[in-house]
């Protein structure tokens, strides 16, 4: 996948763990606590209005996404029939936790500035350094891979409220194959020589948008 190198240092690792952890908590929590103000309190009443990785934390997923580079990191408990406006209240609880990590990314960003990048590379120790740059790089990733118009991923979720009832209707037929169209992009992204359909999709937006963020 494309935060996994062929031979990643422990540093690295390191980096990429803290970042998935961090990424997914602040994903989910920003579905809940969107969803809690748009009038659904199932988040607060099974306790996931918290910034404890613990509550949101898939362990499954998450083991698959530590041993193959893939899985569910997390979960969010959100019920629009329960919102105030159900269609516009679920949009904006589906759409924060892609927009939390592309503010994580900015926040971890600004910081790199004001130390400035080479300094952070050259004076600081790798562990950090790696840390740091992952929390960049994994949340823009979070941020582009979620907006896939694809089941079981947020930008299907958001095609779908914004869609007419009618198209929206058709949208919802076609949920299973959009996840199958989905599973055969990873599956195809592990086979050595084949054409990297998700790198393109995804990996080229996230350099662009890191270059941005970092200055490069």
């Amino acid at each position: 996948m494309l935060l996994f190198s062929s031979n990643p240092s422990i540093e690295y690792l390191i980096g990429v763990i803290l970042a998935a952890l961090v990424g997914m908590t602040v994903h989910e929590f920003a579905h809940c606590y969107v969803a809690f103000l748009m009038g659904d309190s199932t988040a607060a009443e099974q306790g996931h209005l918290t910034l404890d990785p613990r509550v949101h934390i898939n362990p499954l997923g998450f083991f698959m996404f530590i041993l193959i580079g893939f899985g569910t990191l997390g979960q969010a408990p959100v019920n629009p029939y329960r919102m105030r406006n159900p269609r516009w209240g679920y949009l904006a609880s589906v759409a924060a936790g892609p927009l939390s990590n592309l503010g994580l990314a900015i926040i971890f960003g600004i910081f790199i500035r004001i130390i400035g990048l080479q300094n952070l590379v050259f004076d600081f120790p790798e562990l950090i350094s790696q840390i740091l740059l992952t929390m960049v790089t994994f949340n823009i990733l979070l941020f582009i891979f979620n907006l896939l118009p694809l089941s079981p991923l947020d930008g299907w979720n958001i095609v779908y409220t914004l869609l007419p009832p009618d198209l929206a209707v058709e949208w919802e037929r076609n949920r299973s194959n959009t996840q199958m169209v989905f599973f055969a992009l990873i599956l195809f992204s592990y086979f050595p020589g084949f054409p990297s359909i998700l790198g393109i999709l995804i990996g080229e937006p996230t350099i662009a948008i890191r270059r941005l963020i970092l200055g490069l």
